[in-house]
């Protein structure tokens, strides 16, 4: 017998909303419309719970997570929904429900998807997904000034949007390491500082430099890059000793055990700790996660799942995975970058920082959607990786009439930290990772 939600607990934070132009009331309306368009038309962060009788809608944007967890009472289904597993797990327990928890039960809601649940009871039917941005694909001419020019405008009006929207007093802190993503997210909060009229001393380059001797990687391609372009007095360093790099620390933080993503957030953990550390009262941190994923600019060779037509011909592969419909996609994790934003999200937050990517934007997104790949890379990786680079800095160039330095690819993790200290922390296997995650909750 299917019995309605009896309760609904939620968790989010309203608080922790980033929504631009429309209040939480007027989103969640939205979010319980029929109209795909009225809930892609949300700007900004945001994680949203809905709830209209026996109907519950949620939805979240690609940068931050959002879970829910069906819990058995006598008088029907308690849907409980959060931005942790361990948010839900603490609700059960003050319910009484503590031993229905396994973080396995835990689900998901996927980006870019409204997840709507109702007469929902024993057994779980499955909840419907609405997708509601759905970008046209490779639209544009295989023309990369044109290319650049609107991938680069899209990331620009996104930072001015959210500069507009942050209180003008605050001081801005960018996660850089001199990389393509985070040097184009840099110069263009840098260069809408002055557009607006507003003082650039207020912004700040954190590079991390992990490590017992001489400079991490990034720090010195950081500093080559601000000198190459006359700002090394936004730099500063943020250097912590090899200990502070903590892998298991950072399964525990993300709730996952991903490798990459586990070593992703281990140096943003020990950076964000870094900065907090220096300054008890920063708040507004930036970065460029998803410029990799909009861009397609992860080694595919590295991925015996992936190939080059597979990942120029499936829209959103980077940041939605194989998709809802697919049976590669984990109900529990999601895929892609909708997965994977916890290794950002998780270290930010913990450490009382408000993040912001422009690069997960909808907007951004969908400008590096109309890109054909597929013509410009003809089958070749090599041309596929080299892409980024060059759209970005021509994009950089159109709009604010500057050449950015670009420097070969370098994951966070191994750039932020000296080598041999990447070699001696980073050399767990996912099954290391996954066993540690599980103890967690044994």
């Amino acid at each position: 017998m299917q019995r309605p939600i009896a309760r609904l607990i939620d968790r989010t934070d309203p608080a922790a909303q980033q929504l631009l132009g429309v209040g939480l009331e007027e989103a969640r309306r939205r979010l319980l419309s029929d109209d795909p368009a009225a809930v892609c038309g949300l700007r900004g962060s945001f994680a949203l719970v809905a709830r209209d009788g026996e109907r519950v809608c949620l939805a979240r944007s690609l940068d931050r997570p959002l879970r829910y967890f069906l819990a058995k009472e006598a008088g029907g289904p308690m849907l409980v929904v959060a931005d942790r597993m361990s948010a839900i797990r603490a609700v059960l327990e003050e319910e009484g429900y503590g031993e229905q928890f396994h973080p396995s039960y835990t689900r998901m809601v996927p980006a870019h998807h409204v997840v709507t649940l109702r007469l929902v009871g024993c057994p779980d039917p499955n909840p419907s997904y609405r997708r509601f941005f759905a970008p046209p694909r490779a639209t544009l001419p295989a023309d990369l000034d044109r290319i650049g020019e609107r991938y680069a405008g899209a990331l620009l009006d996104e930072v001015g949007d959210w500069l507009a929207a942050v209180p003008e007093d605050e001081p801005l802190g960018v996660l850089f390491s001199g990389g393509v993503d985070s040097g184009a997210v840099l110069l263009a909060v840098y260069h809408q500082l002055l557009a607006r009229g507003q003082s650039p001393a207020r912004l700040k380059a954190f590079t991390l430099s992990a490590g017992d001797g001489d400079p991490s990687p990034d720090l010195v391609q950081a500093r080559r890059f601000l000198r190459q372009l006359d700002l090394e007095f936004l730099g500063e360093a943020i250097e912590v000793p090899a200990a502070a790099i903590d892998p298991l620390a950072a399964v525990e933080l993300i709730e996952d055990y991903k490798p990459l993503d586990v070593e992703c957030a281990a140096v943003a953990l020990a950076l964000c700790r870094g900065i907090r550390a220096r300054y008890p009262d920063w708040r507004l941190l930036v970065d460029g996660d998803g410029g990799d994923e909009n861009l397609k600019d992860y080694p595919i060779e590295e991925n015996p799942e992936l190939t080059i037509r597979s990942v120029v011909n499936n829209p959103m592969l980077y940041q939605e995975g194989w998709g809802v419909d697919a049976i590669k996609h984990s109900l529990t994790y999601s895929g892609g970058l909708s997965r994977g934003c916890v290794r950002g999200w998780a270290p930010a937050r913990a450490c009382g920082f408000v993040g912001f990517s422009p690069f997960t934007r909808p907007a951004v997104v969908a400008a590096a959607e109309a890109i054909p790949f597929a013509e410009l890379t003809g089958g070749d990786h090599q041309r596929l990786y080299r892409l980024k680079g060059e759209i970005v800095r021509r994009g950089l160039r159109r709009h604010l009439g500057i050449d950015m330095p670009i420097f070969p690819k370098r994951r966070f993790q191994h750039g932020a930290v000296a080598p041999e200290l990447a070699a001696r922390r980073f050399n767990a296997r996912e099954a290391t990772y996954r066993r540690h995650f599980l103890a967690l909750h044994a």
